[in-house]
């Protein structure tokens, strides 16, 4: 095996391997709580006592979602290594998106795991006395579309979005499960930049935010699923 098919093998293995582990934690999800119900019209001192409750579930929940991400965002990174021959500045963009998709993600993940959780056993000693931790809490509210947290969730799926149009067309050149991958990437890439157009026209309220663009998301696992029959052929015929 020389070191070009090595490698392709290697990335293939990678990009196998993600491409499982975001389905394993895309199931573990439906068990696990990200915030209380009906988060976005929840009181903030509801909120507070449910994360009490439900500490270790809640860092739990958003554990999985760090692994989810760096599954997902290593797919991607696979997929932008087979448009590298043909397109070599798209792959080497659509790689950077993805770089920076990462440090966007991890940052809001992050604080759901260490800082959320400290900043209610923080509040619920003394809210009187802890005014710099009730008002963080609140800025970093993981249900609300327009609190600090889940802008930089939004900035990383854009940052998909932008992926998800650099390399549609050079992957769409390939086999039949990459054009599956491409032709589904386009799309998400496309309606996500539509459905931000419409959000900065006024024309989506915020209470609708997540549905619209989460359920844009979900197109991710049809690019998921694709790419893994690609890379199992690839590493069948690298060998």
């Amino acid at each position: 095996m020389n070191t070009t098919r090595s490698l392709n093998y290697q990335i293939s293995r990678l990009g196998f391997g993600c491409a499982i582990l975001v389905l394993v934690t895309a199931v573990i999800a439906a068990f696990l709580p990200l915030d209380v119900p009906e988060g976005h019209s929840a009181t903030h001192t509801d909120r507070i006592a449910w994360l009490l409750e439900n500490r270790d579930m809640f860092i739990l929940g958003w554990i999985n979602q760090i692994l989810a991400m760096l599954g997902l965002s290593g797919v991607l990174l696979a997929a932008a290594w087979q448009i590298r021959k043909a397109n070599t500045l798209r792959a080497i963009l659509a790689a950077a998106t993805v770089f920076a998709s990462v440090i966007a993600f991890l940052i809001p993940k992050f604080i759901a795991v260490w800082t959320i959780p400290l900043l209610a056993d923080t509040v619920a000693i003394d809210p009187a006395s802890n005014p710099l931790a009730n008002t963080l809490l609140l800025l970093l509210n993981v249900s609300v579309p327009y609190s600090l947290f889940t802008s930089f969730d939004y900035l990383g799926f854009w940052l998909y979005a932008v992926f998800g149009l650099l390399v549609a067309v050079p992957l769409y050149e390939k086999k039949p499960s990459l054009k599956v991958a491409a032709v589904t990437l386009g799309a998400f890439g496309m309606i996500y930049h539509i459905l931000l157009g419409a959000l900065l026209w006024g024309a989506i309220p915020a209470v609708e935010i997540e549905g619209w663009f989460l359920g844009a998301s979900a197109l991710l696992l049809i690019v998921v699923l694709a790419m893994l029959l690609n890379f199992k052929g690839e590493m069948v015929s690298s060998r």
